[in-house]
């Protein structure tokens, strides 16, 4: 099966069944998504902004960009949030699609930098994202772990620069 990546604001009518899917994966709760979708729907600044996965009218993953990520680390801003593809399609390059689309749309609007948060160590280095230090996270235990990417402008290499 194929899928498509969409920008929810150029595919509104994706808000309701958007926020109640993000709703369902993360416990936030759904009227934050709508809130935030309604912002990202008015298009006053490139931030907020949501992005789906869809195969055959199902999301089958997701990831938003808001100012901040319930850090302490305010600065650090925007940030990916909310990233997730669903257990029957992961290991196909979803997210790593998505996160890609994300970067691409971002840079476009005029945000070549942009940080997440998240517990995962490994996966989102395979996409172009670096570690940046331990956050804590409100409510958390433990500090996450912070990544940054850097977009890169045309005809800039890939290579790290020499030290």
């Amino acid at each position: 099966m194929t899928y498509e990546i969409i920008r929810l604001t150029d595919r509104p009518e994706w808000k309701e069944q958007a926020a109640s899917w993000f709703h369902e994966k993360w416990g936030i709760p759904k009227e934050e998504y709508l809130n935030s979708m309604e912002e990202c729907l008015e298009e006053k600044s490139p931030v907020p902004q949501w992005y789906l996965a869809v195969e055959d009218g199902r999301i089958i993953g997701g990831m938003g960009v808001i100012e901040n990520d319930f850090h302490e680390r305010k600065e650090l801003a925007p940030n990916v949030c909310a990233v997730y593809t669903e257990r029957d399609r992961r290991g196909r390059g979803i997210a790593g699609a998505l996160l890609q689309f994300v970067c691409e749309d971002m840079k476009a609007q005029g945000i070549d930098t942009l940080y997440l948060l998240t517990d995962h160590t490994s996966f989102y280095e395979r996409y172009g994202w670096e570690f940046l230090c331990m956050v804590q996270g409100e409510g958390d235990e433990e500090p996450s772990r912070m990544y940054v990417h850097f977009s890169r402008r045309r005809g800039a290499t890939s290579s790290p620069a020499p030290r």
